[in-house]
This record gives C-alpha cells, structure tokens and sequence, in this order.
C-alpha cells in the first residue's frame, strides 16, 4: 500500500473524524488531514494521530475543493512518486477493503482516472434524510459521468486536468469529472463497498438547504461547461426548472383562473396528474433496483419535492452570477 496517500479534509467533524482517522490507520502510510477553520479538537487529535495536518489560511474563501487540492500538493510534495491518492471526507470512513480493491481496479485498467464504490448512510434510520441520503448513493456500476467527493485518484489523471476547481462552493467533483472525460479519462464505478458517511440530517430545512445546494451546483456546471459540456448538469438543472418552477407555478395559474373560468382547473390536474405518473416512473425505477415499496415510495415523493429547492437554487446561482456576486457556502449540517 506504499503507493497510495489518503487525504482527509473536515471541519468541526469531532467523533466523526476519530472513526474517519481510525478507519485508514494501519491501510496507508501518508495520511494527510486538511483542517478548515475547525474550532474544536479536530487538529490536536489529527497531531496526535501523527499525522501530516494542514490547516487552511481562512483569510481566503473557503470550500472543499480547496481543501482537496491543498491536500493532494501536500502528498506530492511529501512524496513525488506517488501514484494513487484517496479523498475521503471526515464524516467518512473507509471499509477495511477499499483502498487495495480500488488499487487493483485502477492497476487493471490505466484509462480509468477515478474509481468510487458504493458509500453507504450510517445511520439509515434516524431519520428519513439519512435514509433517502443512502438511497441516492446506491448508483449504477460501471463507467459513470461522475462520482461524489470520495474517491481514489490515478495521480496523473488528477494532475492533467489540474485538480479541483478552488472556486465552486458545491458540484465540484462532477465539474472534475467532466474535464476529466473531456481529456480521454474514465470515470468507474466499482462492485465494492467504499465507506460509510454520516449525513448527521435530522430536520427538513437540512434536507431542503442540501437540495438547493444540488440546484446551485447543477447551474455552476452549466455555466462552466455549457449544455453540451455539462450535460449531466444541463439534465439536472433542466429537471429542476421543470419540475420545481415552471409546472407549480401552471399549476397555480391554472388554479387561480379556475374560479374564473373552470376548465382552467383541467391544466392544473393534468399537472398533478403529470407528477403522479413521474413519481411512479421514479419509484418503479429503485423497485427495479431492489428497493423496498415503502422505500421507493418515499424516494420518489422527496425526489419530486427536491426539485423546487433545487430550482431555487440554482435561480440564485444565475442571478448571482449575473450581478457579479458569489454565494457562500452552503452547508446543511
């Protein structure tokens, strides 16, 4: 495992970031820990792990992909051969078979940039964000658009397309992946287990601000790339106006006139109508994955009510952007 270096990034992780430590402890020899601003115990505990700790200067805009990209020149720096490097959350922790699983599915195949597996909730059933959170995560294998903000990384893949963008304050790994498929690179998704993550969301305003933070992040790709770049950000953000901003507000519309003239009343059914069929789309869609009724029923109802915080947010974002202004993080926990 000489060949691999995990980066650990976190804030105010606590407990969360001694099992993230513990969980790569004795799997790597270069452990890079990227504080940001944390104002507990999290840097005292990283020093006394012995491992190498980097805290970021705050006088700069913070945001993960800085984080990382700290990180990962930290590791190079530290050792210039090394060839693989895994990004790992604080609230995460590695199963004990990732890291050499992942190695091997790179070393077998040197077109694949990134390798992820399947990261799994927790703690599914504290509450049903948690569990929708795990719901999500259970993604098709194979070769992918994208992955999420755990992964191991072929180093010369990573440093082709220059990391990270420092700038985004959400969506930025698949805003990396997009440049790394632009540059011939694969994207896989492999038949392993990964980690286990701590989504910590018990409350719906939780749940609604991560939503619009997939919004936000879904506009970032289109600007970057355009429809054509971006294309899994273009569906998304397309999803999104849809079904979060322009059909609530026909359906309003039609509601509203109705009392005026009925047969407006017609549209704004047949709107309803058009989500009920949708959301039945969605749920046969994780029954086919093996997902229990009860579940897929409730994947599909918040899969539905998610795309109007994302449609807010991603109408910040362009109007944001159009003022020359930035949004700061947006942070759910």
């Amino acid at each position: 495992m000489g060949d691999i270096a995990v980066v650990i990034i976190g804030r105010n992780e606590g407990e969360r970031l001694k099992r993230c430590v513990s969980s790569v402890a004795g799997r790597s020899d270069l452990v890079v820990y990227v504080d940001s601003g944390s104002t507990d115990a999290s840097v005292r505990y990283a020093n006394d792990q012995g491992i190498e700790v980097v805290e970021l200067d705050m006088s700069i805009p913070f945001t993960a992909a800085r984080a990382r990209n700290t990180g990962f020149a930290r590791v190079v720096e530290m050792r210039p051969g090394v060839e693989y490097v895994q990004f790992v959350d604080g609230d995460c922790e590695l199963t004990s078979g990732w890291l050499p699983g992942a190695a091997r599915e790179l070393d077998s195949d040197v077109g694949v940039g990134v390798a992820c597996g399947r990261l799994r909730e927790r703690h599914p059933q504290a509450s049903i964000y948690n569990r929708l959170c795990d719901l999500e995560w259970d993604a098709p294998l194979g070769v992918v658009e994208a992955c999420g903000g755990i992964f191991m990384a072929r180093r010369s893949a990573f440093e082709s397309v220059g990391g990270f963008n420092d700038r985004l304050i959400a969506g930025e790994e698949p805003e990396l992946c997009v440049r790394l498929r632009a540059k011939g690179w694969k994207v896989k998704r492999v038949p392993l287990e990964m980690a286990w993550h701590d989504s910590a969301m018990t409350r719906f305003g939780q749940w609604w601000k991560r939503a619009s933070r997939g919004g936000h992040a879904a506009a970032e790709g289109v600007i970057l790339h355009g429809v054509l770049g971006g294309k899994r950000s273009a569906r998304m953000l397309a999803r999104s106006m849809v079904w979060g901003a322009a059909a609530p507000l026909l359906f309003i519309i039609g509601l509203v006139a109705g009392w005026v003239y009925w047969p407006a009343w017609l549209g704004s059914g047949a709107v309803l109508g058009t989500y009920l069929l949708v959301a039945i789309r969605v749920w046969l869609g994780k029954r086919r994955q093996g997902v229990s009724s009860t579940d897929a029923r409730l994947y599909a109802l918040y899969c539905m009510l998610g795309k109007v915080p994302e449609a807010q947010g991603a109408a910040r974002c362009f109007i944001q952007r159009a003022f020359g202004s930035r949004r700061g993080l947006i942070e759910y926990k």
